[in-house]
């Protein structure tokens, strides 16, 4: 992992196209912005493991399921 440290508003940029950007500071808090391309999909961590997990249980498919052809 990298640790880098930025100060409001400082940048990080991720190749070319992607910058993210420090927008505030409160307590514990940290506001970040995004700027992206539209075809690059951005999620919080926890959306992104549900929408995985989702997936996943959904191309489980029971042999009892498909009608016999």
């Amino acid at each position: 992992m990298l640790v880098l440290t930025r100060k409001l508003n400082q940048s990080i940029k991720i190749g070319d196209d992607i910058e993210i950007t420090v927008l505030e500071v409160r307590g514990e808090q940290v506001r970040i912005g995004i700027s992206a391309p539209r075809d690059v999909v951005v999620h919080r961590k926890e959306v992104f493991d549900q929408i995985k997990q989702e997936n996943l249980a959904s191309s489980e498919v029971d042999a009892s399921d498909i009608p016999d052809l």
